[in-house]
């Protein structure tokens, strides 16, 4: 089996074609999309519609995992964005809601003034991890819901106000360089180089945000504009060479995202801050949803072959609504020090894509023939 699995997986990566810019002319970072269907396959999409069946291998990019990895899945594409080129995320509905990048660890803390040019020092209890309490407001909400008091609901970053004055400067921990560690087989090394800290103030100007940014120790600062563009969820900013750069997708266009995560961990009110490898989400606010269907071991492959349209059940996408980790971790086993790791083989998902799609999806793989890491592989099937 792990033979067959690991050459859909090359397969997957021979037929790519790729696409990239220079972000330090175009303010775009580089990314790949990635068509794996073919002439003869019956999920090659085209004019006929959605891709009716496909396997898939995300471009993850092994056990340091460097890609978060955006998948449409009526198209059969992919789009890896290596996933240290942004910092921010400023939404582009009516809302002035903005996002850190939580697959790098960033963390966030509101200081007590308005004043950017103020020489500010770090702080290390603005971090992810076990001592970092959910409750201290220092990350985005897991769930993916923008909404929220800033102290662990909704973004790190309150909404910004209309009122310049509420607009407060945060210290800005940027988190981790994707790691060039070569980790023992079956482990990841997702860290690097610390990426440094920033100061930062975000207020609007008009229908846009105006962001100052800043070295801690610096008296002045630089200013751009975000402008927003409605056929995306953000729009993004790198803070250390301070151009805007491509992230995710069009909204419409991407269903899943395969990535590093900042998530909470433990029981409600006395949750940590906690990092997965090998994380899923949906695409919540593109209108994505998803449910899993349990199974066993003994009846996946039965079970997954027999499930139809007329098995779906609308009722049970109302979690995905508003919360962006239905698939999560919940798709493997382990992964930890001490625990084995492995494909869960006693499910699989429903998911409705953002064009009302529905598929069944189970998953083959989680590691490649060698059991390296950050090699997943998937297939689906549009129900009729």
């Amino acid at each position: 089996m792990k033979k067959v699995v690991y050459l859909l997986a090359m397969f997957t990566f021979i037929a790519t074609t790729s696409c990239s810019s220079d972000d330090s002319t175009s303010g775009k970072n580089d990314t790949e999309n990635t068509n794996p269907g073919n002439p003869d396959n019956p999920g090659t999409p085209g004019e006929a519609g959605p891709v009716a069946q496909a396997t898939m291998a995300p471009n993850v990019g092994g056990p340091n995992q460097p890609n978060q990895v955006f998948v449409d899945l009526s198209e059969n594409i992919q789009t890896a964005v290596k996933r240290d080129s942004w910092d921010l995320g400023f939404s582009t509905g009516n809302d002035f809601n903005v996002i850190i990048n939580g697959s790098v660890k960033m963390a966030v803390k509101q200081l007590n003034t308005t004043n950017i040019d103020e020489v500010q020092v770090e702080d290390l209890s603005v971090a992810v991890g076990y001592t970092t309490p959910a409750m201290g407001g220092f990350v985005d909400n897991p769930t993916g819901v923008l909404a929220g008091s800033a102290l662990g609901e909704g973004t790190a970053i309150k909404a910004i106000s209309a009122t310049e004055a509420d607009n407060k400067v945060y210290l800005v921990n940027l988190g981790f360089e994707v790691g060039t560690t070569t980790p023992n087989v079956g482990s990841v090394a997702l860290d690097g180089e610390a990426r440094g800290w920033k100061k930062v103030r975000i207020t609007r100007s008009g229908s846009d945000y105006k962001v100052e940014y800043a070295d801690l120790n610096a008296t002045t600062h630089q200013t751009i504009t975000i402008s927003k563009d409605a056929s995306y969820n953000f729009v993004y900013l790198n803070l250390k060479n301070g151009q805007r750069v491509s992230v995710q997708p069009k909204k419409a266009t991407w269903d899943l995202s395969f990535t590093g995560f900042t998530n909470y961990y433990g029981q409600p009110g006395s949750q940590i801050t906690y990092y997965f490898a090998d994380y899923i989400t949906t695409n919540m606010l593109g209108g994505t949803k998803v449910y899993m269907v349990q199974a066993t071991a003994e009846t996946l492959a039965t079970d997954y072959e027999a499930f139809s349209i007329s098995n779906v059940d609308e009722s049970a996408f109302a979690t995905s609504v508003s919360d962006q980790r239905v698939i999560g971790d919940s798709w493997r086993n382990g992964g930890g020090p001490s625990s084995g790791l492995s494909v869960k083989d006693d499910r699989f998902y429903v998911i409705k894509d953002t064009q009302n799609n529905i598929y069944k999806l189970r998953f083959l793989a989680l590691t490649n023939d060698a059991g390296e890491r950050g090699n997943p592989v998937f297939e689906y099937e549009l129900l009729k």
